[in-house]
């Protein structure tokens, strides 16, 4: 290397970031005192954008690009550096790399149960976790508020404060949402759709954009999942003296099964003796009912108003013979005891039917 290919390159230098981690979102170029060569090539690669801080304060702002760094075109680092005259000198300051994908996959999840009353079962305690993904949308907000001098920043530094952010106003939304814990799980798009609306406002005062927001799971507490787990069963089993039937056979049918010898067979001959009762009653129940048949069903009966005077009560074919002879009409006034006033005939449905062939009230003519 000739001393001119030297001198060349203690002038000119490469500023650039090839991010490898995958959770990195600010990283800062490290050079010795800070120092950037006059004419240095800055290479902004797609998904980053770079700042240049001058003395803590952001001085250019540069996206996707190759650029070399002179002062036409860095009106910014221009006014703020004084240029000594006919020589380009090195200067000093810091470039910060902002990664500006998606970071997704990121998980959030209770720490503690939430507290919440159900309708259906009272006082229960949920747990919940999902995932949300995130990026940066205002590198000067985001340097400012979260990465200050820091030169290397990832999604670890800031998940724990954005978790926290996430439950404590999901704690809130479902608390406000009234809806049933049997519910839940048909709701988990509009809960993560409205906790996404609710909290991005506050994201971006950290200058960063939540994309999107997923509930996966909300449970109860394994007893409480036991219980209902129970009571499932309970309902899968529907008649609970079939199923003790079948279970009292089972066992019998298992005990028989067993060569354990006299004792086995003894509790199989309890057994025996037991269901062949059972089996008895079983059969004897359905004769006993059949000998008593229940009682036929009462007609419902009206009383009725005619004259000014009450009537009755009258049962249905009684009305439907004075419908026929026009001593009843639809604004005949009727009561009984599943009315709560006395009310026109012709507004009673039982009643409304048997004035399909009576003729509808004549036409008031005093007006023509």
């Amino acid at each position: 290397m000739g001393l001119f290919d030297k001198l060349f390159g203690e002038f000119v230098d490469v500023i650039e970031w090839l991010e490898k981690s995958g959770d990195t979102m600010v990283y800062r170029f490290e050079r010795y005192g800070n120092e950037i060569k006059y004419g240095a090539k800055l290479t902004v690669r797609e998904s980053q954008v770079a700042i240049l801080v001058n003395e803590g304060r952001a001085a250019d702002f540069f996206e996707p690009g190759l650029y070399e760094l002179k002062t036409s075109n860095m009106p910014i680092m221009t006014t703020l550096e004084s240029w000594p005259h006919g020589f380009e000198s090195p200067f000093k300051a810091e470039v910060y790399f902002f990664n500006m994908h998606r970071f997704v996959d990121l998980k959030w999840g209770t720490k503690n149960p939430i507290m919440l009353r159900d309708k259906e079962f009272g006082a229960v305690r949920l747990r919940a976790f999902g995932s949300y993904c995130v990026r940066i949308n205002d590198p000067l907000t985001f340097i400012k508020e979260i990465t200050g001098t820091k030169g290397h920043f990832s999604t670890a530094d800031i998940s724990d404060q954005l978790r926290n952010l996430i439950l404590s106003r999901f704690a809130s939304i479902l608390g406000e949402s009234n809806i049933p814990v049997l519910d839940l799980a048909g709701n988990y798009d509009d809960l993560s759709e409205y906790l996404t609306t609710r909290i991005s406002p506050e994201f971006m005062e950290y200058g960063l954009e939540i994309t999107k927001l997923l509930v996966e799971n909300i449970s109860l507490p394994p007893a409480v999942e036991e219980a209902l787990d129970k009571r499932t069963s309970m309902g899968v089993i529907g008649n609970l003296k079939d199923y003790s039937e079948f279970q009292a056979a089972e066992a019998m049918k298992a005990a028989a099964e067993n060569p354990s010898g006299g004792a086995s067979e003894g509790i199989g001959m309890g057994m025996g003796f037991a269901m062949a009762n059972k089996m008895g009653q079983t059969f004897a129940t359905p004769q006993a009912a059949t000998a008593t048949p229940p009682p036929i069903p009462a007609h419902a009966q009206f009383f009725v108003a005619i004259n000014g005077q009450q009537s009755g009560p009258f049962d249905l074919a009684t009305l439907e013979s004075k419908i026929t002879a026009a001593a009843i009409n639809r604004r005949t006034l009727v009561w009984n005891q599943s009315l709560v006033e006395w009310t026109k005939a012709g507004e009673v449905p039982e009643l409304a039917h048997l004035f399909r062939l009576a003729p509808p009230p004549l036409p008031d003519n005093k007006g023509n």
